[in-house]
């Protein structure tokens, strides 16, 4: 007799989930990758006898052709999605981390990160446990009962954060879940949070699966390459342009488009600029790099983009940092042309359209500018702003503020000593406005911040996520002491994976970016430092708070260097680049100290009618700058 294979196979919802997980691939370029590194997971009632028991079969008794899918324990569910983005960014969008949570808390926690997911169109898989499909128990611990609608749990709140959303009922509907997930997951345009639901009777219930369900399966990440009418439209306008400027954003390093932006500044003369998912784009060495652009930018990118009469964005979604709260791009006839593989972004600011993938869509646009080169005298302007700069940065960089340092001096010291490749992990707060005006990468991969959704206490668990990815990569994490007090939990998992991290937290006891936004709105830095409430005022303008974050940082088991300068710093950082575990560093910066000069505006309102004199003050100087605002129609 021939032995036959077998066309279902009886698993339960969890160990199906799990094994189709395991073999599920990513191809962009003839190169293949594991679409999923591993699992984030936190294991409750909801979860443990499911997806966690799955997870174990995993570890101890694969099934055939089931491939081993790590599990990575983590501390705080917010923190875990965190990791997956971290590590899905770094590799380009092309390989990503499961997250696994119980039921209530568990769940919810994830809500934040599947935001910050889908706002910076990063690709995560969210498994949150969900109540009894079969209402048995109901209700069940931790469950939300609604009067009104019976089948709505708390996980009903992923729906408005989520790419793709889905609740697995019954057994049956798990395939097409699965494939509908994966759909999303891998494509560049709509990628983001995908949440499937998982309710906790369904994962432990057995069914009898078609085998083809586990087979290897490729997903090919398309480059869509621009339509040719599009293309010329758009090199017609650019071709008009006098002073052309050249946005990147976070699109042009996913696509790994860094060589052919380098390559149309070569061809064209076009400066570059670029946004906070987009800096390392272009070495900051090239003649056509002119820096980070909008409310955090230099101020030679935003004299720029002022007298720029053609804007040229690719990959970018112009957020309101990037346009300076549309205050930026000033030039009274100036016009838009936009490279993105999504519609939606290509259409923003009544521009030419060019729906493509931006290694694609400059490649062909640098064909079509064959012989187009801009005038030599806009060549010398911009390298006389940048220059110009270039002495700004390195004022910040070593001014010798005292009695403590400022923290651009500490920048300074962390851009001089990482490496090409090493990454910087940042995120939120006064830092990432800095670090966009200052900070000079030379690869896409150096400069790894978070402003999209600018979510504190994203640095630490990131940092997990993009040395998973990068194993050979120096990786720092930059947090100031609010960031760091948010979320240090993920240092235990740090120490569990032995991981070797630098940790580097600058301690100013306070807000920086909202103490400084505070100041400057009329509301004189009310409740931005950490003090004790003074008894006498009622106010928190007390004594300095007694927290010992180096203390905290030991705890872990982590050694931990307390360099006084920013001599020190250096000391210390060497140090910790060259150990073999994870350190960190905790230094102390001016809580108001210097940073770089300002040279564009951020919309944040101020209160219309006030008592105070310093709000009065702020409304006057609000409303005069909001007269620069424009539609960009």
């Amino acid at each position: 007799m021939t032995e036959t294979t077998p066309t279902t196979v009886r698993l339960t919802v969890a160990q199906a989930l799990v094994r189709f997980l395991s073999v599920q691939y990513t191809e962009r370029d003839g190169v293949e990758h594991r679409l999923f590194a591993g699992v984030m997971g936190i294991f409750g009632h909801g979860n443990v006898a499911g997806v966690g028991q799955a997870l174990l079969e995993n570890e101890l008794d694969r099934g055939p052709g089931e491939e081993h899918l790590r599990l990575y324990q983590a501390r705080n569910e917010q923190n875990m999605v965190h990791t997956a983005v971290g590590y899905a960014r770094t590799a380009d969008r092309l390989q990503t981390l499961a997250c696994v949570a119980s039921i209530g808390p568990g769940s919810t926690n994830m809500v934040t990160g599947a935001a910050l997911a889908t706002i910076d169109r990063i690709p995560v898989l969210l498994l949150p446990s969900d109540t009894f499909a079969t209402r048995r128990p109901d209700p069940v611990l931790q469950q939300l009962e609604n009067e009104q609608h019976l089948d709505v749990s708390v996980n009903d709140a992923f729906r408005p954060v989520s790419r793709f959303f889905d609740r697995v009922h019954r057994p049956e509907q798990l395939p097409a879940s699965l494939l509908g997930a994966m759909r999303v997951l891998t494509d560049p345009a709509e990628t983001g949070a995908v949440t499937v639901c998982l309710p906790q009777d369904v994962q432990a219930e057995a069914h009898d699966w078609p085998a083809e369900l586990f087979a290897r399966r490729v997903w090919h990440v398309p480059r869509p390459a621009p339509e040719p009418a599009a293309l010329e439209r758009a090199a017609a306008v650019i071709r008009s342009a006098r002073r052309p400027l050249l946005v990147a954003g976070g699109g042009v390093v996913y696509s790994g488009a860094s060589a052919a932006l380098t390559a149309l500044a070569d061809a064209t003369g076009i400066p570059v600029v670029d946004t906070q998912a987009g800096k390392g784009a272009m070495s900051w060495e090239h003649p056509c790099a002119a820096g980070g652009v909008g409310s955090t930018g230099s101020a030679a990118a935003n004299a720029l983009a002022a007298e720029a009469d053609v804007v040229i964005g690719v990959g970018t979604r112009y957020t309101d940092f990037t346009t300076a709260s549309r205050t930026a791009f000033r030039h009274p006839d100036v016009r838009f042309v936009n490279l993105n593989i999504k519609a939606f972004d290509a259409a923003k600011h009544a521009a030419e359209m060019v729906v493509t993938d931006a290694r694609a869509g400059l490649d062909a646009l640098r064909e079509t500018l064959t012989g187009h080169r801009v005038e030599e005298a806009y060549s010398r302007r911009v390298t006389e702003l940048v220059t110009d700069w270039a002495r700004v940065t390195e004022e910040c960089y070593h001014r010798g503020h005292g009695p403590l340092p400022a923290q651009t001096e500490v920048f300074g010291a962390l851009n001089e000593l990482m490496g090409d490749e090493d990454v910087l992990v940042n995120a939120a707060g006064s830092m990432p406005g800095d670090l966009q005006a200052l900070w000079r990468a030379r690869t896409p991969v150096q400069y790894h911040l978070e402003y999209g959704y600018s979510c504190m206490g994203y640095e630490i668990p990131a940092a997990i996520g993009v040395k998973l990815a990068r194993p050979d990569s120096e990786v720092v994490a930059l947090v100031g002491d609010g960031s760091y007090q948010m979320a240090p939990q993920e240092l235990a998992t740090v120490v569990a994976e032995g991981l070797k991290i630098v940790v580097v937290v600058l301690e100013n006891h306070g807000w920086a970016s909202i103490g400084a936004l505070s100041e400057s709105h009329g509301s004189q830095r009310f409740a931005t430092a950490y003090r004790r409430r003074d008894p006498a005022t009622g106010l928190l303008d007390g004594e300095p708070l007694p927290v010992d974050l180096a203390a905290n940082l030991r705890s872990y088991g982590i050694e931990v260097l307390e360099p006084r300068s920013v001599v020190e710093f250096r000391e210390a950082y060497t140090a910790a680049a060259a150990a073999r575990e994870t350190t960190a560093i905790v230094i102390e910066t001016d809580l108001e100290g210097q940073g770089p000069p300002s040279s564009a505006w951020w919309d944040v309102p101020v209160a219309e009618t006030a008592r105070l004199d310093s709000t009065r003050r702020a409304r006057l100087e609000y409303e005069r700058a909001r007269r620069d605002q424009r539609p960009y129609l």
